[in-house]
């Protein structure tokens, strides 16, 4: 397969089935685009593998369900980075099964971008979770729940715009709607309504606490956003 043409697009397991199934492959002068999911700095090491045999190098993280592949009309893109010339000459063919995104040459890029996506993704689906495990014994249908919680979601989404005007600014404090202090009060009315429907508060705990712990250092009348410190391991 790689010999039979210069494009070579891979979507294997993981990182090392890709290394085992082109150990012996000579991939000089071949385009290749790693469709696999992997970590950023695999996605590095893969790259200067891959050059180090003569090959250029895409990484690619897949933002799609397989139902959405191939269907224009779905929204599935794939991010990619690394070599902007592979990506230019390539693109079209590359826009086949779904949209494209390149998001810069460090071959990290794609990975790290897939990854962040998915994990906001995690993050809502364990507030759907929950919240359907609230109404779970009541009267409510969750049929007629879904479209409520579908459109909530959808409100609170933009924020994340303001939220990266913040981060990029380091101001917190302006324009605040809903303070961190609100905020760590209010949860305590979540956490007795777990309690009372007999649901385990352990899907809202741990973002709870670490507001609480940004409350303790000081930033009550500022936006929740500024948190995102307490994440940072190097910084801590």
């Amino acid at each position: 397969a790689v010999a039979a043409s210069r494009l070579v697009v891979v979507c294997l397991l993981d990182d090392a089935s890709v290394g085992a199934a082109l150990e012996g492959a000579d991939l000089a002068g071949r385009d290749l685009v790693n469709l696999t999911t992997t970590t950023p700095a695999q996605g590095r090491s893969r790259s200067a593998w891959a050059e180090a045999r003569g090959a250029r190098f895409l990484d690619a993280g897949i933002m799609a369900v397989p139902p959405m592949i191939g269907d224009a009309e779905s929204g599935a893109y794939v991010l990619y980075s690394g070599s902007p010339g592979l990506f230019e000459e390539h693109g079209d063919t590359l826009a086949v099964p779904a949209g494209t995104r390149y998001v810069g040459a460090d071959p990290g890029f794609a990975a790290l971008h897939d990854v962040a996506l998915l994990s906001a993704m995690s993050g809502m689906f364990a507030g759907v979770l929950h919240a359907f495990a609230l109404i779970r014994r009541e009267d409510i249908a969750p049929k007629d729940f879904a479209p409520l919680l579908v459109s909530w979601l959808g409100a609170m989404a933009p924020a994340a715009h303001k939220a990266a005007d913040q981060l990029q600014s380091g101001d917190y404090g302006t324009d605040v709607v809903s303070n961190l202090a609100m905020q760590v009060a209010g949860n305590a009315t979540l956490l007795a309504t777990a309690e009372e429907q007999g649901v385990s508060p352990e899907l809202l705990t741990p973002y709870m606490s670490l507001l609480e712990r940004w409350l303790a250092a000081g930033h009550g009348d500022e936006d929740t956003t500024g948190a995102v410190a307490l994440l940072d391991a190097r910084q801590a």
